[in-house]
């Protein structure tokens, strides 16, 4: 009965949520699928969408009725847009971000300025709102160049901290307007202002880091509390904005570079925040903007249509020659300048918010709204069609360009033997695997073959079952491994050889389980035997806080590391582990070792924020103590005994390491090895310790040399050197 009264009383626009929201989720489903065969972004078809359903459309939905979702959505794209961005190429190029930002200000200001003056003879308000209007955009394409994969590159990177710049510009000139309307424009307003928008931005960019690191440390298994925590932190950040004179957009900016540390690219809870973002709020700002677009505008005489047509075409040839300014000052190819023009071409939530204010002070009249509207369409458009093609153009080519450092595939293997440590040691293996590398994850659980054998398989398969559902969370492949072997040692070595592993990660711990006894302990004699029977990169990981809470990486390195097999490889691990982080990175080594990393990171075209500290003698590196933080992560390369980079002092490093830095997350690195032809390493035959190849070359060639001076008749005389 009441569903038969419900639906008698159904009439068009809904008003209904229920409806309203089943009917938007259809279109956010549909509309893409539809459009994406005639080859039209699914943005432009959500905002096509919009304008059908909308007032100004056959009158669908209720004006209004869905504002909520659409300012969030806009909120979350410039939050995604702080929160994607790497911070080590941001402040890399910040200068050239301001160029940008300087010229995609002022170039279309000062055209517009022109334009409303000489062309529309506006007065002095319109025309300067109106040609702040120009200068604004939002980033509407920016979710095609993040699924494309892009927003690493340097183009992307200008773009984004363009936007907030002119945006923030922008939104001040707008302050200042609506206060000389107001006749407030006096000495106490400009107080106001600034100490407002410096009060606003130290807790947005100091206070944030310090509360999000004190909130993941203290909640560290509560994955959803910590995707509210996020999100109660944006809009907290867009309303302080809108407390200190600017728009909500700017905070929630703000809100991304201030978290941007907190969050790795590749963890669960930034796949949980692009996914929302993407299937939910960004959608519904998309439609929302298609409510505003009023077509019948065009119907309204000459006049409509000369002032919709002069401000779409200074609005898009003003954005161009700021791309193409851009081009020229930094030498970047045309499909860059093509990204920067359809990231910075869109015009919607500022230009929208600027053109309201002005309408509803009676600053412009119902013309200049009518076709600022048709100019968010047409912007809208050509930004999301631009942005499509050069973002493809630009994926291809840098997957063509990106350079191999490392041979052979990435495998990464995780032995577990306590539940309680499994999600950081996962975590950590997300952070150093190479984002572009489709091989799973292999967690794995040894078993020993005992009586009791069946029963603890049975226990390790419900444990593992964490392990998965964690990794899914990121969208990750896990294979999960389980063998049945006399001892953990033979367990590893063995599935090492049989899955081709690359590197092998390993929890430490002092403490002595229950589940350690019954699995086996990895630390101590096992980790020992490990390193004896397993020439791969091995990490042996003790993980008191989560990684995402670190502020920096100290890494110390033995004199010769950079003559091991596996430098290359662990040191390539190590920055992109710094990188996802978003930590600082200090390197303690001697100056060749320096002089090696520097060449490396020339060589692998890539960006971190390192600073090098002198470091000859090892055992000075304890030293380090009186200088490091809780919050920081200290790395130490340490060496399988026999190798170039071994020192004596390396042994007991572990032991050493639980005692002074008992309270910091430690990661100690063994590189890559290669193995003799006839032995295994740290094998010994009475007296004759069978050691790496590269010694036995010396030792060889010392002999060479002294049969061949015996034969010459110039018997040696006490110890053979080294450069002998």
């Amino acid at each position: 009965m009441k569903g038969l009264v419900l639906l008698m009383e159904f009439s068009l626009p809904l008003k209904d949520p229920v409806p309203i929201f089943s009917l938007v989720l259809f279109i956010i489903l549909l509309a893409p699928i539809i459009l994406r065969k005639f080859r039209i972004p699914s943005i432009i078809g959500l905002i096509l969408a919009g304008m059908t359903i909308g007032d100004h459309g056959f009158k669908i939905i209720e004006k209004g009725s869905i504002d909520l979702f659409g300012n969030a959505g806009l909120l979350y794209i410039m939050f995604l847009a702080g929160l994607e961005l790497d911070m080590t190429e941001f402040r890399k190029n910040r200068h050239r971000s301001l160029v940008f930002g300087a010229f995609t200000f002022f170039i279309p200001l000062i055209m517009g300025y022109v334009l409303c003056t000489y062309v529309l003879h506006f007065n002095l308000m319109a025309t300067l709102l109106i040609s702040s209007m120009f200068a604004t955009h939002t980033l509407v394409a920016y979710p095609l160049a993040s699924r494309l994969g892009i927003t690493k590159n340097e183009a992307v990177t200008v773009a984004v901290g363009g936007t907030i710049i002119t945006d923030t510009a922008v939104l001040l000139i707008l302050a200042i307007i609506t206060g000389a309307e107001a006749g407030n424009l006096n000495t106490a307003f400009w107080l106001r202002l600034g100490i407002s928008l410096a009060i606003f931005a130290g807790i947005v960019l100091w206070g944030f880091p310090i509360i999000g690191r004190w909130f993941f440390k203290k909640i560290k298994d509560d994955k959803t509390s910590h995707f509210i925590f996020v999100l109660a932190l944006v809009f907290l950040a867009g309303f302080l904005a809108e407390l200190a004179g600017v728009e909500a957009i700017i905070g929630a900016f703000l809100a991304g570079l201030a978290l941007n540390q907190l969050i790795p690219h590749t963890s669960p809870l930034m796949n949980r925040m692009e996914f929302v973002g993407s299937a939910l709020f960004i959608p519904f700002f998309l439609i929302s903007v298609g409510m505003i677009v009023d077509l019948r505008v065009l119907m309204k005489g000459p006049e409509a249509l000369i002032i919709a047509g002069a401000l779409t075409a200074m609005a898009l040839f003003s954005k161009w020659l700021a791309a193409f300014f851009t081009q020229l000052s930094f030498g970047y190819s045309p499909t860059q300048r093509n990204i920067i023009f359809g990231l910075s071409s869109s015009h919607a939530a500022a230009t929208i918010a600027v053109i309201l204010i002005g309408f509803k002070m009676g600053i412009i009249n119902e013309n200049v709204l009518n076709g600022t509207i048709i100019l968010i369409l047409v912007t809208c458009m050509v930004g999301s069609f631009v942005t499509e093609s050069a973002g493809r153009k630009l994926a291809i080519r840098e997957a063509e360009k990106k350079p191999e450092i490392t041979g052979g595939v990435e495998k990464i293997l995780i032995p577990i033997a306590n539940p309680e440590r499994m999600e950081s040691l996962i975590d950590f293996a997300l952070m150093i695997k190479d984002p572009l590398s489709r091989e799973p994850i292999h967690p794995l659980v040894i078993v020993q073959d005992d009586a009791e054998a069946r029963d603890k398989i049975f226990v390790s398969n419900k444990m593992m079952e964490k392990a998965v559902i964690h990794a899914a969370a990121s969208e990750s492949n896990v294979q999960v491994v389980t063998r049945v072997d006399l001892n953990v040692t033979d367990g590893i070595s063995r599935t090492v050889k049989e899955l081709l592993i690359s590197d092998v990660i390993l929890g430490w711990s002092d403490k002595n389980s229950a589940t350690d006894r019954l699995f086996g302990n990895i630390f101590g004699t096992t980790t020992d035997n490990v390193l004896q029977s397993v020439w791969e990169t091995v990490f042996i990981c003790h993980f008191n806080h989560p990684l995402n809470t670190t502020k920096k990486l100290v890494l110390v390195m033995p004199k010769n590391t950079e003559y091991e097999i596996g430098f290359a490889h662990y040191l390539q691990k190590i920055i992109l582990l710094a990188k996802q982080a978003g930590a600082k990175m200090v390197v303690y080594a001697g100056r060749k070792t320096q002089a090696a990393v520097q060449r490396f990171i020339i060589a692998a075209k890539t960006s971190v924020d390192l600073t090098f500290r002198e470091l000859e003698n090892l055992e000075d590196f304890l030293v380090l103590a009186r200088s490091i933080s809780r919050d920081d992560l200290l790395v130490v390369v340490s060496a399988r005994k026999g190798t170039l980079s071994y020192q004596p002092y390396l042994e007991g490093t572990p032991a050493r390491l639980g005692r002074h830095f008992k309270d910091n997350n430690v990661l100690l690195v063994y590189p890559e090895q290669t193995a003799t032809e006839n032995s295994e390493p740290g094998i010994q035959d009475g007296d004759i310790t069978l050691m790496p190849i590269q010694e036995q070359l010396v030792n060889f060639n010392r002999i060479r040399k002294a049969v061949r001076r015996i034969f010459k008749g110039n018997k040696p005389k006490g110890n053979i050197t080294e450069e002998e």
